[in-house]
């Protein structure tokens, strides 16, 4: 309880400012995850460059929000235009600050849950992308749920760790089940990588919660335009990242 004490005195001194005037910069990042990490492009070392003239961009270009609204959307360089994705993106990754902060979240779990909103963000958006989950993002956010416990709510460290192994472990038995039984891949490994992310962070008794909430949620997505053809792809990912969202704030 002294652990917990601290972090919270420390970061409730900017109370809920602190994590909402960061999102906007945390979302331009995730914009560079989702462009990058699919197409196996550099993060850490790469410049920002305009798409189409290929000018590298300087800090007046890359302030979030701002610059897109000061440039008209427009590169200041050939006067393309600027694609939406990254402030959308930036958009996405403060309404979710926002969301959690109206939720009652203060302090260290304010932070707490606009990271793991931030990571659900960017994972759900690349795996609607490209059908992919990478594991530099899942396994992290796995391991921070299990911080987040540690530090922040340690009686609930063994329902995390036990929803971790169970969800990991379910979803890939009915994906082995579903492969021979039909012959086809039903969940990726991404999948079962994701919810045991989310079972870190909402424990093992809301598992069956999230489930519910990504497979009502995905029937609404496929029967959108009427009957879905039972060959197609749906990511999975997306859903998974709104139900382990949901039932963080309020499971």
């Amino acid at each position: 309880m002294a652990t917990v004490g601290i972090i919270n005195a420390v970061s409730s001194g900017a109370g809920w400012i602190a994590p909402i005037f960061c999102a906007p910069f945390i979302g331009s990042f995730a914009g560079v995850l989702i462009a990058r990490l699919p197409a196996g492009r550099a993060i850490a070392w790469g410049r920002s460059a305009c798409d189409t003239c290929g000018h590298t961009l300087g800090i007046p270009d890359l302030i979030p929000l701002a610059s897109y609204a000061a440039l008209r959307g427009r590169c200041r360089h050939c006067g393309a235009r600027i694609g939406r994705t990254h402030l959308w993106v930036e958009y996405a990754a403060l309404a979710i600050t926002l969301w959690a902060a109206l939720s009652g979240e203060r302090g260290a779990l304010l932070w707490a849950g606009s990271i793991l909103g931030w990571s659900l963000l960017t994972l759900g958006w690349i795996d609607a992308l490209c059908q992919r989950l990478p594991d530099i993002l899942t396994l992290p956010l796995l391991v921070a749920g299990l911080c987040e416990a540690l530090f922040l709510e340690p009686d609930a460290l063994t329902s995390r760790a036990t929803g971790a192994i169970a969800a990991y472990a379910g979803f890939r038995l009915i994906a082995v089940t579903f492969r021979r039984l039909r012959g086809r891949e039903s969940l990726g490994e991404g999948d079962a990588k994701l919810l045991a992310a989310g079972g870190a962070w909402v424990g093992a008794w809301l598992l069956p919660d999230v489930l519910m909430a990504a497979a009502a949620t995905a029937l609404i997505y496929a029967f959108r335009k009427g009957r879905p053809n039972p060959s197609a792809r749906i990511p999975f990912g997306p859903f998974l990242a709104a139900g382990i969202w949901l039932m963080w704030l309020y499971g």
